[in-house]
């Protein structure tokens, strides 16, 4: 069985996913709404920080589910596995909704500094003083797991959204520094949609009733709530872009790999023989030290793993100067080029492309290799998830 808490490795990953299996069919469509609170729930997997880091993946978790139900009765499990995958291929077609994000946030915290009211309500809300019951406790499970049931976690934006009013960005910028599970993709989207952004006008309205319903109780939420959740100023649609075409490793060329934490599982991808290993760690924004603990204990086990795999050595590289750590870590390994699971849009993203332009300066290829699973998912996440669902039954085929 996996240790309490989230899984920390592809082990208790996996024996975490066979633990909850049998609860993945009818059980967890029956109850999967019901927000048992930290350290008691039994109706959600708790996969997710996981799964968001690919110490297991999309691919093993619905795959599981299926053998063990069937596609019909593990229907929602799965659909819930797989609203990752969709998120991720829908920002890497419109990259410029991340960058509109980082914009936004930016711009917010530029009003808080002008606006003392704005500031005042913020430092309430991040600090559990807000006077709604369910939300202050919120951002004390949030503080001390890196977690939350979805359903706190659509109605927690949605109080902070229309009943606190306050900018959107900046609460979906709390919840990345906090959330284990979250990545740009499913975090910055899932706030969009709250919004009204994401399904243009489609908003989400927190109920008092329906947080002490899905709580068992646990709140009473007294403190009235915003009646309406009218969907903030539209904004011009986000270009579509193509999908690239996925590069392929040359195979005849002296090859290393660098892990990174957006995919701990290197060795279940299929890469070429792999002559040496190198991991930078924290190269993913400013993460809450237990949503950087999280991740470095990831990264550690995914180094041993493929250290295990390849035979070969690790090189664990500093952080301030990634480019630089690279060039030399490959010119000293005598290596033509260096692989990495491919980084979906967000910061890891942006510094594998920094890195790739400095190692190419060197003469040394770097090569982000796609997994297949998102090779055959992304394409369809161009439209609505609702476009995207019929495509989960050839995934998991």
């Amino acid at each position: 069985m996996a240790e309490p808490g989230f899984a920390r490795t592809r082990a208790e990953a996996c024996a975490r996913l066979a633990a909850f299996v049998p609860r993945a069919g009818r059980a967890y469509a029956a109850r999967r709404n019901l927000d048992e609170g930290p350290g008691r729930r039994t109706t959600v997997s708790e996969l997710s920080p996981a799964i968001r880091r690919r110490l297991i993946t999309e691919e093993e978790v619905a795959r599981a589910a299926v053998a063990a139900h069937g596609l019909a009765s593990s229907e929602k499990f799965v659909a819930e596995v797989c609203w990752r995958s969709y998120w991720r291929g829908w920002l890497e077609q419109r990259p410029q909704a991340w960058q509109r994000f980082v914009s936004g946030v930016a711009q917010a915290e530029q009003r808080l500094a002008r606006e003392p009211a704005l500031a005042a309500t913020y430092a309430d809300a991040i600090s559990s003083r807000t006077g709604i019951d369910c939300f202050d406790a919120w951002v004390g499970e949030l503080e001390a797991t890196g977690y939350l049931h979805n359903h706190a976690r659509m109605s927690f934006a949605s109080i902070w959204i229309f009943t606190l009013r306050l900018p959107w960005e900046l609460g979906a910028a709390f919840f990345f520094r906090h959330l284990l599970d979250a990545c740009p993709a499913s975090n910055t989207l899932s706030w969009r949609w709250v919004a009204g952004l994401q399904t243009v006008g489609k908003t989400y309205l927190a109920s008092a009733e329906t947080i002490r319903r899905v709580s068992g109780g646990r709140f009473r939420v007294e403190a009235p709530l915003a009646t309406q959740a009218p969907p903030l100023p539209a904004e011009p649609p986000v270009p579509l872009v193509p999908l690239p075409a996925p590069p392929a490793p040359d195979p005849e060329l002296a090859t290393g790999l660098w892990i990174t934490t957006e995919d701990l599982s290197p060795e279940t991808i299929g890469l070429p023989p792999i002559a040496a290993i190198a991991a930078v760690d924290g190269i993913g924004g400013d993460p809450a030290p237990l949503k950087r603990a999280h991740a470095d204990a990831g990264l550690a086990d995914a180094c041993a793993r493929a250290s295990a795999h390849w035979q070969a050595p690790v090189t664990r590289l500093p952080e301030p100067d990634v480019e630089a750590g690279l060039v030399a870590w490959a010119t000293a390994s005598r290596l033509r080029q260096v692989v990495t699971p491919h980084a979906p849009v967000g910061p890891v993203a942006d510094r594998v492309a920094t890195a790739a332009r400095a190692l190419a300066e060197a003469g040394i290829a770097l090569v982000p290799v796609m997994r297949q699973w998102d090779r055959a998912a992304w394409p369809h996440a161009r439209k609505g998830f609702f476009a995207f669902r019929p495509q989960i039954a050839r995934l998991v085929a």
